[in-house]
């Protein structure tokens, strides 16, 4: 009895929580064949010419192979976004391969919070620290800067942003440690999330990059309130937004060797953690992952989140099924990269992290339960935490002690051993 009564709560607390913003907006359906034209000549092209020369073979046509009205049809466009995701994932290297930047940076500035949501205690904070910065009583913080690999339209999102936390030199030995790992918090959050972590990790001798997703604070165009251009109805920018984030963690990995750090990890939170999964699948030197919320498959979570309900409403304005979208987004969920995964974790005995809540209406737990049992059938090595939460009650008290706990404790014991 207990027991039910303390679910009904968690799902109304939950529900209020991720209802209470009013900015959310239902974009209309668009496949984005314009962020994917290293694919998009021949995949297109090939979905249009079939389109062509099945419409003249029932006596419907000429059969000219050269309209390109023919791609307006959207059996035609989901087929050619089809073709792009199984060509992505026949060569994964490729898409999340890059040229490694040469303009890394470290610059000072006063911290911002860039908030992503209109609710009057928010804006009185972001108020509060902007006139502390005027004030200069607030402290400047340090950040790595560089050009991210992947170009987008938009040049402050191409500008990669990671507030740097590096450990103090050890007291006795005065040596730096040479552990390090980036932090990567969850979809539409300001710039002050999970910094208390990254401090956290400080205390262990564990320096930290807490790593702005594409579309996030900074890089996020003036355009938006929110980080709408990292998960949208838009398929090939989203797809993209994946790309560049999973590339961004691994150019951070290039410039912390550079500083002379030997060991790695990631951490990411809700949408961070399918970033962090992706990066550590294609980048054996992370050999400490923590999934703070992690689900198989991206259309899942999209479809069935409270989070996503305006996403989900342009799918289903176009007649677009789960089944579908999971499909049509196929290259960016992690379901399709578990064997990848268990390759690279084999390469440096990596230890994994995955944490997942009970009453989660995000990530929903049958999801999270699908990533423990694929890590089970492939053997993949694993520690599993569960909070007696939701995915936004997460970050409320007591919750956000408890998950800080096993974040804090998992990172620190997988450095040592």
């Amino acid at each position: 009895m207990l027991e039910k009564l303390y679910a009904q709560w968690m799902y109304r607390w939950e529900t209020e929580l991720t209802t209470r913003d009013s900015n959310r907006i239902v974009r209309p359906l668009e496949w984005g064949f314009d962020w994917l034209r290293e694919y998009t000549d021949a995949h297109v092209a090939a979905a249009a010419l079939a389109e062509a020369e099945s419409f003249a073979t029932a006596g419907g046509g000429t059969g000219s192979r050269s309209s390109t009205a023919l791609l307006t049809p959207p059996d035609v466009s989901e087929d050619a976004m089809l073709a792009i995701n199984e060509a992505i994932l026949a060569d994964s290297d490729r898409f999340f391969g890059y040229t490694p930047p040469a303009d890394y940076r470290l610059e000072q500035r006063h911290p911002a919070l860039f908030p992503t949501n209109v609710r009057p205690e928010t804006l009185a904070q972001d108020a509060e620290i902007r006139a502390k910065a005027e004030r200069g009583v607030l402290p400047k913080a340090a950040f790595l800067r560089f050009t991210s690999p992947v170009r987008t339209p938009y040049p402050e999102n191409d500008l990669v942003n990671a507030r740097w936390y590096p450990a103090p030199p050890d007291k006795q030995s005065g040596v730096q440690p040479r552990k390090a790992i980036i932090v990567m918090p969850q979809w539409n959050a300001d710039a002050f999330s999970h910094n208390a972590l990254c401090t956290l990790f400080n205390r262990f001798g564990v320096s930290a990059l807490r790593l702005s997703k594409p579309y996030h604070d900074i890089r996020r165009p003036a355009e938006l309130e929110r980080s709408d251009y990292a998960v949208s109805s838009n398929i090939g920018r989203t797809l993209v937004a994946c790309q560049q984030a999973v590339i961004d963690i691994r150019c951070c990995v290039d410039w912390l060797a550079a500083q002379g750090y030997e060991r790695f990890g990631v951490l990411g939170t809700s949408l961070g953690s399918c970033y962090a999964f992706l990066a550590a699948a294609h980048d054996e030197r992370l050999e400490v992952c923590a999934f703070n919320h992690a689900s198989t498959s991206f259309g899942d979570v999209v479809w069935t989140g409270q989070s996503t309900r305006h996403i989900r409403a342009a799918f289903e304005q176009q007649g677009i099924t789960q089944e579908r979208l999971n499909a049509l987004w196929g290259a960016i969920s992690p379901v399709h990269y578990m064997r990848r995964y268990r390759a690279t974790a084999a390469r440096r005995d990596r230890r994994t992290l995955v944490v997942h809540a009970t009453y989660d209406l995000t990530f929903i737990r049958e999801f999270s339960v699908e990533v423990l049992r694929s890590f089970d059938e492939l053997g993949i090595r694993y520690e599993s935490k569960v909070l007696p939460c939701g995915h936004y009650t997460t970050g409320e008290t007591p919750y956000k002690f408890l998950d800080g706990w096993y974040l804090g404790s998992f990172v620190y014991q997988a450095f040592r051993t």
